[in-house]
C-alpha cells in the first residue's frame, strides 16, 4: 500500500524539478535569441508566412504577460495580431480576388487577344475584355501591347499559327534534306526535295541530285504543277524557306499554276515545323543508321522509309494512328514482323 503523503511529496519534488528545468531552458533560449539579435544589429529579420503562423500559434498559448518577458523577435502585440489574422483567415469564406492577380490576368488576355486577332484595335479589345468582366481603358491596352512589342492594327502581323489554321487542309510544306553518299568519286552530298501535306502528313519525294541548280529546280516546279502530282495537286498554299534554290523563276512558275508560295521568316525553321519534323524522322530513324553506297542505294533507302512512314509508322500528331491504315483488326492471328532495310525499320501486325 503506497502512502498518499509520500506519493504527494514525490510528485511535488518531480514537478518542481521539471518546472526548474523548463525555466532554465526558457532562460537559455532567451539569452540565445538576444545574442542572435545582437549579431543581426539593425538588420530586419525576414519571416515567411509559415514562420508567422507558427509563432502566432505558440504566442497565443504562452499569453501576453509571459510574452513581454521572453519575446525577442516581435512584440507581444505583433504576435497576437498575427494570431487574430490567422483565425480570421480560417473563418473567412468569401475572399476578394487579389488585385495583382487581376492585373496579371488582364495583361495576359490583352496580349492573347491581340496575337490571335491581328485586326482588332484597342477599342475592339476593350469591348472583348468587357465581355469577360474587365473594364480597361484604351490607353492601358496600348501601354500593355507596346510593352510586349505589338504594334497597332495596321502594322500588326498575322501569326503563323493563325495562318496555318486559316489554310488548314489546303496547305503543304516543301524543304530539302541532305544525304552523304559514297560513290566512285568519293563522298558526295545529295540534295533531296520533298513536299508534305500538313493535314494528312503525307509526303512525296520530288527528286534527288548532287547539283540542285536551276535546271533541276525547273523540273521540280513542273512536277509540282502536274495534274497527277498526287499530294500537291490539290494544294493551294506552299510553304518554303528562303533558300536560293527557290528562285524567283521557280516561284513565278508555281504562282502561274495557281499555287501560292509563302516564304517563312529568316532563321525561323519552326515556321515550317512539319517539314522539319519529317527531316528529323528520316535522319534519326534511317539515314543516320546506314551508309548509302551509290545513288541507286540512296534512292532505295529513301523509298523504303517513305513507304514505312506512310503505312507502318504511328504518328503522334494523328492520335498515334497510321497515315494509310489498311489493316484488318484481328486479335486471334499470330503476330508477325514486317522488316525493311534488313530489319532497320520494323512493323508488327497480326497475320491474316
Amino acid at each position: 500500500m503506497i502512502d498518499p503523503a509520500a506519493l504527494q511529496m514525490v510528485l511535488g519534488v518531480l514537478t518542481g524539478w521539471l518546472d526548474r528545468r523548463e525555466r532554465e531552458a526558457i532562460a537559455y533560449l532567451i539569452e540565445e535569441n538576444r545574442l542572435l539579435r545582437r549579431q543581426l544589429g539593425t538588420r530586419r529579420l525576414r519571416l515567411t508566412d509559415d514562420d508567422r503562423r507558427r509563432l502566432a500559434a505558440r504566442a497565443y498559448r504562452v499569453g501576453r504577460a509571459a510574452l513581454r518577458e521572453i519575446a525577442t523577435i516581435a512584440t507581444p502585440d505583433t504576435l497576437l495580431r498575427w494570431h487574430r489574422r490567422l483565425i480570421a483567415r480560417k473563418w473567412t469564406y468569401a475572399r476578394q480576388p487579389d488585385r495583382r492577380n487581376v492585373l496579371v490576368e488582364i495583361r495576359r488576355l490583352v496580349v492573347r487577344m491581340a496575337e490571335e486577332n491581328p485586326t482588332w484595335g484597342y477599342t475592339r479589345i476593350q469591348g472583348a475584355l468587357k465581355n469577360v468582366g474587365h473594364r480597361v481603358g484604351r490607353s492601358t491596352i496600348r501601354r500593355i501591347l507596346t510593352a510586349v512589342g505589338l504594334p497597332p492594327v495596321p502594322q500588326r502581323p498575322t501569326s503563323w499559327q493563325a495562318f496555318l489554321n486559316a489554310h488548314w487542309g489546303s496547305i503543304a510544306g516543301a524543304d530539302f534534306f541532305t544525304t552523304e553518299v559514297w560513290t566512285w568519286q568519293g563522298l558526295v552530298t545529295y540534295y533531296t526535295v520533298f513536299i508534305i501535306d500538313l493535314a494528312s502528313r503525307r509526303v512525296q519525294i520530288l527528286g534527288s541530285t548532287p547539283h540542285p541548280e536551276a535546271l533541276f529546280m525547273r523540273q521540280i516546279a513542273r512536277t509540282l504543277t502536274m495534274e497527277e502530282a498526287g499530294v500537291v495537286s490539290r494544294r493551294q498554299v506552299l510553304i518554303c524557306d528562303r533558300d536560293r534554290k527557290w528562285s524567283h523563276d521557280v516561284r513565278r512558275r508555281l504562282r502561274d499554276a495557281g499555287i501560292r508560295v509563302v516564304l517563312i521568316p529568316e532563321r525561323a525553321p519552326n515556321a515550317n515545323a512539319y517539314a522539319e519534323r519529317f527531316v528529323r524522322s528520316i535522319k534519326e530513324e534511317c539515314l543516320d543508321r546506314i551508309i548509302p553506297i551509290g545513288e541507286r542505294h540512296c534512292r532505295h533507302v529513301i523509298t523504303e522509309f517513305v513507304a514505312h512512314y506512310h503505312c507502318e509508322r504511328n504518328h503522334q500528331g494523328l492520335d498515334n494512328r497510321l497515315i494509310a491504315d489498311t489493316r484488318v483488326t484481328d486479335r486471334m492471328g499470330r503476330v508477325q514482323c514486317r522488316r525493311r532495310l534488313g530489319g532497320l525499320l520494323n512493323f508488327y501486325t497480326r497475320a491474316a
